[in-house]
């Protein structure tokens, strides 16, 4: 077996991927409905008291860490998602069982729905907004996506595996 092939053949690769691509797919069509069905930057969606669906285009990481203006800088970020891709589909082909394969795609998944994103417009759009507002006290939470929502949630998973899965470190 050569080894480019070696890294589709894991016994949950082919799980892991579909979750990528379901993820990566659900995230593209919900972006490309709110920014270009609905036109979102014109028209923010109340759905709460707590939620909301604006645009924010966030030109940076998680958070809006590292925020970059120009075309080098989001280029660097690209290269650094795509090695991070690279790194979690060698992790993913070697996954042994279904909640690290699981959890390997909804992250990869994610990475690459935003990524499209900076590929296509030069930054993520980003729309759920969590707030909670009361007459003495006002929290914000960042705005996110659904491709951050699956990456959170995979990495859950992981740390979940290590810390309480049945392959987790146990004291004797």
């Amino acid at each position: 077996m050569s080894r480019s092939s070696s890294y589709l053949r894991g016994p949950f690769t082919r799980f892991g991927l579909a979750v990528a691509a379901v993820v990566c797919l659900l995230d593209q069509a919900s972006k490309v409905y709110l920014l270009f069905v609905h036109d979102l930057a014109a028209n923010p969606i109340r759905l709460g008291p707590f939620f909301d669906f604006v645009l924010t285009r966030n030109t940076g990481i998680s958070y809006g860490l590292f925020a970059t203006e120009g075309a080098l800088g989001q280029w660097i970020l690209l290269a650094v998602k795509a090695g991070a891709v690279a790194l979690l589909w060698v992790w993913l082909a070697r996954a042994t069982d279904r909640l690290t394969a699981l959890s390997l795609g909804l992250i990869v998944g994610g990475a690459l729905g935003n990524a499209i994103d900076r590929l296509a417009y030069g930054w993520v759009a980003d729309f759920v907004y969590f707030h909670i507002w009361t007459a003495t006290w006002r929290f914000d939470w960042y705005v996110f996506n659904l491709a951050d929502v699956a990456i959170v949630a995979g990495v859950i998973g992981l740390l979940y595996e290590s810390l309480a899965g049945e392959r987790a470190a146990k004291a004797p």
